[in-house]
């Protein structure tokens, strides 16, 4: 289905039963600031969908546990395997409470949630426990709003059993939510989630060299988001696999360090049926939970200008197993760990196959001089020929952020016709603008932006596509363009005769003209230097022992197009124009 069209399916859905749920909120004030209602009605949104869901079975899981509890069937293997197949979900309650009934008994309801909590399964209780909500279950009863608060949750318009509300659907109203709490306190919501339309960009781009495969053979595959958020990713590349051959078969992984939205995707998860034992809570960086996991695609939007000190000491420490570890090619800025994700991302990238799509900023295409982290990483991921492609996105796409952003497309399984190139791709002038703004998000991906950069990404050329007022340019580099050598020059000392001042032989460096070549690895360097540096300073010689190599991506200049300034007389003449315009506009607002 088109992207245009889902979200026109969606969006009324979403936003009734977002605004229901914010306005059960509002039961919450004076006992919570509305930047906190978060705490609470995040899971109890999450219990209501567990609620509407397990309802159909309610009274079979009921019996079956009462008969496991007769025959004294004691083993949790055992009565987990049991309880879930009568409930018909990786998950169960065994509490004779739900909604309804915990509200036909107003004197008891705090005894009788507590009970209605302890009825669930472990890796329910497990979301709760994330979510700390056993603490505000005793706010609730000490602001005397539990009650009403169930109450609430339990109206006809508050049903949000699958088949009334999908998954995917749920999880637009989840982000809504996270937003709104977000916005009442001004903090980004974008910190949260990625917008749906970045995320099908991604997954056309991960899914679309494999596609005619897909629909042929169908596929077995395994899919990790290092930075989950509420698991959307997963979920919309799931959900395009299952567009392309509603065979597909994708199992799904992710760690989230917030364990709120660790809570949420873990829900999500245990509601579609999927893999939620692959939902891991913990920082990525320091407490890897997938190691030594290899997998078919990896889908991220990783933090980035974040700084990584928290991590500093176990990033540190594997490093120095080298290669064996994930960040053997070198370490960033201690300021900004964006890269160490790719290098995790890298690692875990099946061999001969796998496939990566994740978001940067521009410092990981430049910063770091020769020699620095950043740049090491970056030779490592060009010479090592994982660099499938780069694109760069428009500015005032993310909730959170209106700087410039970019697609990075990493493949263990380039093509032949990629192999030793890099496609750069150009689609900041690919949008449409939002009628209405979400914090800094001002455009959006349209089906024809999402097509046009798409067709230029398959058709790996240098060329420009344009459609009415979108444009996309590609242009596709060998490896070794974006490498180079840092010479150092240096000017020798000199007699009152301008002869060179020698020492054992060798010319003595005059330290206050010590300077540096940048010299592109397609480049003889000997040429170089005699074309541009000898014919200005005879005398100047080279220290080659201190030759770095740095690699960098100049994305900016490798696109910048001159325009050339207009005139001044058509200046003049705009400003007489406005001028004029501006004093007719007060003669009529004053009546003259």
């Amino acid at each position: 289905m088109a992207i245009n069209e889902l979200q026109k399916q969606t969006n009324t859905n979403i936003q009734e039963k977002a605004n229901l749920i914010w306005e059960i909120a509002t039961h919450l004030v004076g006992l919570y600031k509305p930047h906190e209602y978060g705490k609470v009605i995040l899971p109890m949104t999450v219990l209501k969908r567990f609620d509407d869901a397990l309802a159909p079975t309610k009274e079979r899981v009921l019996e079956a546990s009462e008969t496991l509890h007769l025959n004294n069937y004691n083993d949790s293997a055992i009565r987990d395997g049991a309880l879930c197949r009568a409930s018909g979900y990786s998950f169960y309650n065994t509490s004779k409470f739900d909604f309804a009934r915990l509200l036909a008994d107003p004197e008891n309801i705090e005894v009788n949630f507590y009970d209605y909590i302890k009825g669930y399964s472990d890796n329910v209780k497990d979301i709760l426990e994330n979510f700390k909500f056993a603490d505000e279950v005793k706010n609730m009863v000490k602001g005397k709003v539990l009650y009403v608060v169930i109450q609430e949750f339990n109206s006809k318009k508050a049903d949000m059993s699958p088949d009334k509300i999908t998954s995917a659907d749920m999880g637009y109203i989840f982000e809504e939510l996270i937003r709104k709490f977000s916005e009442s306190y001004n903090e980004e919501a974008g910190a949260h989630f990625t917008s749906r339309d970045i995320i099908y960009l991604m997954t056309e781009l991960l899914v679309s060299p494999e596609r005619d495969d897909i629909v042929k053979n169908g596929c077995f595959k395994m899919a990790y988001d290092m930075a989950m958020g509420t698991s959307q990713m997963l979920g919309c590349l799931t959900e395009r696999l299952k567009e392309i051959n509603p065979a597909a078969d994708l199992t799904c992984f992710g760690q989230e360090f917030n364990p709120e939205t660790y809570a949420i995707a873990k829900s999500d998860m245990l509601i579609k049926g999927g893999n939620a034992q692959g939902m891991k809570y913990g920082d990525t960086l320091s407490d890897d939970a997938f190691a030594n996991y290899e997998f078919d695609y990896i889908i991220s939007n990783p933090p980035f200008g974040i700084d990584w000190k928290r991590e500093k000491d176990a990033v540190e420490r594997e490093a120095k197993t080298g290669y064996e570890g994930r960040f053997g090619p070198g370490l960033p800025s201690i300021s900004d760990g964006q890269m160490l994700f790719m290098l995790n991302g890298v690692k875990k990238l099946k061999e001969g196959s796998g496939r990566m799509a994740i978001i940067q900023n521009g410092s990981s295409l430049f910063t770091g001089d020769a020699g620095s982290g950043p740049s090491e990483i970056r030779r490592y991921l060009i010479t090592s020929d994982l660099v499938e492609a780069i694109v760069q996105l428009p500015t005032d796409l993310f909730y959170n952020t209106g700087i410039a952003t970019y697609i990075w497309l990493i493949s263990k399984g380039k093509d032949a016709s990629r192999r030793g190139r890099v496609q750069l791709i150009d689609a900041s002038k690919c949008f449409v603008k939002r009628r209405k703004n979400i914090g800094n998000k001002r455009v959006d991906l349209n089906d024809d932006c999402i097509r046009m950069i798409v067709t230029a990404y398959n058709e790996f050329t240098d060329k420009a596509y344009a459609e009415g007022s979108l444009a996309v340019e590609s242009k596709v580099f060998a490896n070794d363009f974006f490498g180079y050598t840092k010479v150092t020059v240096e000017t020798p000392i000199t007699d009152e005769a301008g002869r060179p001042v020698l020492k054992k032989g060798k010319p003595q460096p005059d330290k206050t003209k010590s300077d540096t070549e940048i010299v592109p690895l397609s480049e003889d360097i000997d040429e170089y230097f005699a074309k541009n540096v000898l014919p200005y300073n005879p005398l100047a010689y080279m220290d080659r022992s201190k030759d770095k190599i740095g690699y960098e991506v100049p994305f900016t200049r490798l696109f910048y197009k001159f325009t050339p300034p207009r005139k001044s007389d058509e200046i003049f003449a705009e400003f007489k124009a406005l001028t004029e315009e501006e004093s007719e506009l007060m003669k009529e607002i004053l009546g003259e």
